[in-house]
């Protein structure tokens, strides 16, 4: 059975971590003695940035996605590829996909083959402590929620929601060749009350298909974890068969992005032209081909 993010996958990171670095590098070390993965709030004494984890975190959670989604691209004939490039819609070696789901396993990609890219935005999201034992073994026990502590974990970030639109924007506007290929923002953490209603409008508006949290319970505050936004813009899957059946129903449509700033009498005159065509598929194909025409003249 696959399981979602959990505790289980928190102390997994630590404890492969601990094989290629110190505990110095993923645990603050608090004035007390104890070292910790968050300054626990009301901690009084001088607090530092723990940056070295970033790294660790950030490769342990794509390479985690990546297993998640396997079973999901064999479902539709496709393939998980860990930071896919494809120059010809802005994913560089410089700035690839976290995870794409593509035809071939390729670094290297083209826009047709590309199925679905996945931007992970994961973190540590409970407060641990590293504890050394004498005869040299170490335990990693749990000391709270995120609401335990000062840090405020993936998606609770601004900049990083910051970071997951402007890179999404910038895929979408690089090249007509983006407009077939979804785009979701994975995280293991809700989001802030104050995205609630930007990440339901970059749904709406096509730019980004959801931000999905594979956290099923990340707090014991029930408020605050919520399932979805009201359009679905944030969703919590609490089940890898929910998130199984959500993906590949998402894989399975013919969808396309569009945008455009147009004259009310150009966007009638286009919606007439497009209005002849015989089925409803030739007219949104038709309606799309005017107003990239119009877009570049």
């Amino acid at each position: 059975m696959i399981s979602l993010w959990g505790k289980n996958q928190e102390i997994d990171f630590f404890s492969k971590s601990l094989e290629l670095t110190t505990p110095e590098q993923l645990f603050y070390s608090t004035t007390d003695g104890k070292q910790l993965a968050y300054w626990p709030k009301g901690y009084g004494s001088k607090k530092t940035t723990l940056q070295s984890r970033n790294a660790f975190i950030g490769d342990y959670t794509e390479k985690w996605t990546a297993n998640l989604f396997n079973e999901i691209a064999q479902a539709i004939g496709g393939f998980t590829v860990h930071k896919a490039v494809c120059r010809e819609i802005a994913l560089s070696n410089n700035s690839p996909a976290d995870i794409a789901i593509c035809k071939t396993q390729r670094k290297v990609q083209i826009p047709k083959d590309i199925f679905l890219i996945i931007e992970v935005k994961m973190s540590v999201v409970w407060n641990w402590e590293y504890i050394s034992k004498p005869d040299g073994k170490f335990e990693i026990e749990c000391k709270g929620d995120y609401k335990s502590h000062t840090g405020n974990p993936g998606l609770l970030r601004s900049d990083t929601m910051l970071k997951a639109i402007g890179k999404s924007i910038n895929i979408r506007v690089s090249s007509p060749t983006s407009t077939r290929i979804p785009i979701i923002i994975m995280g293991n953490t809700p989001i802030t009350r104050n995205y609630y209603g930007k990440v339901d409008h970059l749904k709406a508006n096509g730019i980004i298909q959801g931000f999905w949290s594979v956290n099923p319970l990340p707090s014991n505050h029930n408020k605050d974890n919520i399932k979805s936004t009201p359009n679905k813009g944030f969703y919590r899957f609490d089940t890898y068969e929910e998130l199984k059946q959500s993906a590949i129903d998402l894989l399975k449509e013919d969808r396309e992005f569009f945008s455009s700033m147009q004259t009310s009498k150009r966007l009638g005159q286009i919606i007439e032209i497009a209005n002849r065509e015989s089925t409803y598929e030739n007219k949104a194909q038709r309606f799309l081909q005017l107003l990239r025409e119009t877009d570049n003249p």
